[in-house]
């Protein structure tokens, strides 16, 4: 047996160690592929005759398609000259302009500064389908993508039918339970107040992590867990259990609205919620199901991740601002 390590280029998140280790673990001549996203390599174990470099281009062939590539010298990006950052605050800040402005007018109420709205988990769902959850869920999504473009056999889209419409209807559930659970055990003002603070400080630290910082607090699943998923392709009740049991997934935004939909104190107030948080999602998770495209390799994305980063902070800041106004710690900044 020999083992090779390779530095490798492209990659985003977890989901890309999953994609890679997926697609090389299925070549013949590869007995195990183990990607390190901190190092940026991948470890391979062969028992090939071919040499290392024509190895790194037929292993670089398959997964080059999804923006990645294997070398067996580090490619030095300089991140001094990354301008990113500096375009993306302006970016974000017009949008939260635009957030406020609408909040004005009246014509939509985002629930900024106060309670969490429809609109507002909808917006959060968007900007979550394009980071943790795309690093998470979608890391489910593309496992079940590389087994069901390799199986001649079956539908290939009834598995991620089935999966989308059990996260809808199960996140929409399992919100509206969440109300009537905060509903029987009567929270009172005080401690909604102070899990909403809480729930704007996640927000808070997961735009920073967008924008750049807490880049190395990544989350990933366990192997097992996508190797199961992929098994069940060919199943009815699997896809849709599997995806309504997205719900318990580590994804810090999915988390924050389950304290929304805890205080929310009413059934329907929990499902609208969850339900649009999940809607917010749908449309990247489904774009991972039906398509090659994969945003998170686009040249955009640095930019996009970042701009919703600033979203993400500032919509919190003033979340928790509202929170301590609410119970009296600050007056209203602003009257929104």
């Amino acid at each position: 047996m020999k083992t090779y390590i390779y530095h490798v280029s492209g990659t985003h998140c977890p989901s890309c160690k999953i994609l890679i280790e997926d697609v090389l673990n299925e070549q013949d001549f590869i007995e195990k592929a183990v990607v390190d996203l901190k190092k940026e390599t991948i470890e391979i174990e062969t028992e090939s005759e071919k040499h290392r470099d024509e190895i790194a281009e037929i292993l670089t062939s398959k997964i080059k398609p999804n923006g990645y590539t294997l070398s067996l010298e580090k490619i030095i990006i300089d991140k001094k000259s990354d301008n990113t950052l500096w375009i993306a605050i302006p970016f974000g800040l017009v949008l939260l302009m635009l957030f406020f402005l609408l909040q004005k007018s009246g014509i939509l109420n985002l629930g900024i500064g106060g309670e969490t709205t429809p609109t507002t988990s909808f917006i959060i769902g968007i900007i979550a389908s394009l980071s943790s959850c795309l690093a998470i869920v979608g890391g489910l999504v593309l496992s079940l993508s590389a087994k069901v473009a390799q199986d001649e056999k079956g539908s290939k889209k009834k598995p991620f039918i089935l999966f989308h419409a059990g996260r809808l209807l199960g996140f929409a559930i399992l919100g509206g339970l969440l109300g009537l659970v905060g509903e029987a055990i009567g929270i009172n003002f005080t401690l909604t107040a102070i899990l909403g603070l809480i729930a704007s400080v996640v927000m808070i630290i997961l735009g920073l992590n967008l924008v750049g910082i807490f880049e190395k607090n990544k989350i990933t699943l366990p192997s097992n867990i996508f190797k199961f998923f992929r098994k069940a392709e060919n199943t009815t009740l699997a896809p849709v259990l599997i995806g309504l049991g997205t719900f318990f997934l580590p994804c810090g935004f999915t988390q924050s609205m389950q304290i929304v939909a805890l205080t929310s104190g009413s059934f329907l107030s929990g499902f609208m919620i969850m339900f649009s948080f999940a809607l917010g999602t749908l449309p990247v998770l489904a774009l991972l199901s039906f398509s090659s495209i994969s945003f998170a390799q686009s040249k955009h994305a640095p930019l996009f991740f970042k701009s919703a980063g600033v979203v993400v902070v500032g919509l919190g800041i003033f979340a928790f601002l509202g929170g301590l106004a609410g119970i009296g710690i600050i007056n209203p900044l602003f009257n929104l």
